[in-house]
């Protein structure tokens, strides 16, 4: 059993406290609004109403769902004092989250997380439409199994990782380190469509470095009236 912490309530959050406390682990989840705007949503999921704070000191794993126009309001010094793995689920939409040089010069989404929070981070859940992680999760094997993509810098942790995709009911992807994931990011193609382990890694190399900048603006102007 691991002590899981998500911070996040939003789609991607709730779907996963709901699939992580279904397989045994202990999850608190939190958001910025407290414990007390999510008591149905833990009823719900079996999860603990948690603060930040106690969310972002969970001893093996916590999960970061949250836009990045939040990430500088997390509680840093304790993420960067943590042992546990930490993922980043997020992605940068500059019509949400206003412009961010770093990530316009050149850093990942998640590259820019890591150096805010001072801590490494895995990237994953979020080329997945919040509607299909909550609903399309089958058993290993199955023909139609969806795939997730993660990318990192080390190799165990990713690992880890993989296997909680693959327990909840989704096929994981090793996409390489931190640095690639902007593969996976809003407008390339592998960014939010159900694709399977083949069609995903297929997907991921048709990606073009230098179509990243225009990908994103399309992408960002397409979600504009949804975020």
């Amino acid at each position: 059993m691991m002590n899981i912490g998500i911070i996040g309530s939003g789609n991607i959050g709730s779907a996963l406290a709901g699939y992580l406390t279904n397989l045994g682990h202990q999850v608190m989840i939190a958001n910025s609004r407290g414990p007390g705007s999510i008591s149905e949503l833990a009823a719900k999921t079996g999860a603990i109403p948690a603060t930040t704070e106690q969310a972002a000191g969970a001893g093996d794993l916590v999960i970061i769902a949250i836009p990045e126009k939040a990430i500088p309001d997390l509680p840093v010094s304790i993420l960067a004092a943590l042992k546990a793995i930490i993922v980043d689920a997020g992605n940068y939409y500059p019509s949400r989250d206003g412009r961010n040089t770093d990530i316009e010069s050149g850093l990942t989404d998640s590259e820019w997380v890591a150096k805010v929070i001072g801590h490494p981070v895995i990237k994953a859940f979020n080329n997945i439409v919040a509607p299909s992680l909550a609903s399309k999760a089958v058993v290993a094997g199955s023909a139609d199994r969806i795939a997730i993509s993660v990318a990192g810098n080390d190799e165990q942790e990713k690992q880890v990782v993989m296997d909680l995709i693959d327990q909840i009911g989704f096929d994981a992807i090793d996409a390489g380190l931190l640095s690639k994931s902007w593969r996976q990011q809003p407008g390339e193609p592998a960014y939010c469509r159900d694709l399977d382990k083949d069609a995903l890694k297929s997907a991921l190399a048709d990606a073009d470095i230098s179509k990243r900048t225009a990908n994103l603006a399309h992408a960002d102007e397409m979600a504009r009236p949804y975020l």
